[in-house]
């Protein structure tokens, strides 16, 4: 078989690999809650750190 011949069976195994199933709650979840953070370090410690990683 040449490149780029059509090969059907190729075509039928990708075509059921992409299918979609639309079978799923409309509605999306909330989610209540916090979200918090520990930033570390102060920006002029880490450019700081940054450039002395940048030196070497």
């Amino acid at each position: 078989m040449s490149m780029g011949a059509y090969d059907e069976d190729e075509h039928e195994r990708r075509e059921s690999k992409t299918r979609v199933d639309g079978n799923f709650a409309e509605e999306r979840s909330e989610y209540r809650g916090r979200v918090t953070y520990d930033s570390g370090d102060s920006a002029e410690a880490l450019l700081d750190q940054f450039e002395s990683i940048k030196g070497d």
